[in-house]
């Protein structure tokens, strides 16, 4: 697949899911530390989303980065908005701030 042709999968990847996390390994079996932190504290949230295990294609796992400029991984989305990484949604969280953007948002059920 071409840079252009990853990216554009992970446009329409984005833009199809209200939620998307996109980490290591999968919310079930999570394979870093950082996307396992990301995925419990949307399940805490009792948020639906959509996981993207960018270790299963290394395309997508380099295109993430272009895509967001953010070189680390994992990357939270919301309605095609880049919320950030582990350290942002983690203190967003612990803030309350997350749990109030995700209602603004509509996508807290």
């Amino acid at each position: 697949m071409t840079d252009q042709a990853i990216l554009d999968d992970i446009k329409n990847t984005v833009s199809s899911h209200d939620v998307v996390l996109f980490m290591k390994g999968t919310p079930v079996f999570p394979q870093c530390g950082f996307s396992s932190v990301v995925a419990r504290v949307l399940d805490h949230l009792g948020l639906t989303y959509h996981s993207v295990n960018v270790l299963e294609d290394d395309g997508v796992r380099q295109g993430i980065k272009e895509f967001s400029d953010w070189p680390t991984i994992p990357q939270l989305y919301v309605k095609g908005e880049f919320v950030g990484g582990c350290d942002i949604v983690k203190e967003m969280f612990e803030t309350g701030e997350l749990k109030a953007f995700l209602n603004d948002k509509g996508v807290l059920n």
